[in-house]
């Protein structure tokens, strides 16, 4: 049984003004393993773009947006060995997500040059 459905748009250069302008925007949003992958991409702002939406993606599908005990670099999007992303979750937002009794977590994420969109479903445990 579904628990929610989550989905985001967002604009690349959105995510790239604010990376460039502002100082430690990267690390609050990001985690440090999402940084390094990001990095070595040739489109990085993509990736990186594809990542917010899928963090803002997943905070609408547990129907609470941002909640206290949640953080956005450790909401962490990677892809797994064949290449498909997952989400997973670190420190105090890996309590708070554990505490709500998720079954699976199913993102995709899609981009190109000038926008990034991601879409999450999560199952009932």
């Amino acid at each position: 049984m579904i628990l929610g459905i989550g989905t985001d748009l967002i604009e690349v250069e959105r995510v790239a003004e604010k990376m460039e302008k502002k100082a430690g925007f990267k690390e609050l949003v990001f985690s440090p393993a999402e940084i390094i992958y990001c990095e070595a991409k040739t489109n990085k702002y993509e990736h990186y773009a594809a990542r917010f939406a899928a963090k803002e993606a997943f905070l609408k599908a547990i129907g609470t947006g941002w909640i206290t005990g949640t953080a956005f670099n450790e909401i962490e999007v990677l892809p797994d060995a064949d290449g498909k992303p997952e989400l997973h979750f670190l420190g105090t937002t890996a309590e708070t997500v554990s505490k709500m009794k998720t079954g699976n977590i199913f993102v995709s994420l899609s981009h190109l040059k000038s926008v990034a969109s991601a879409m999450v479903i999560i199952e009932k445990s």
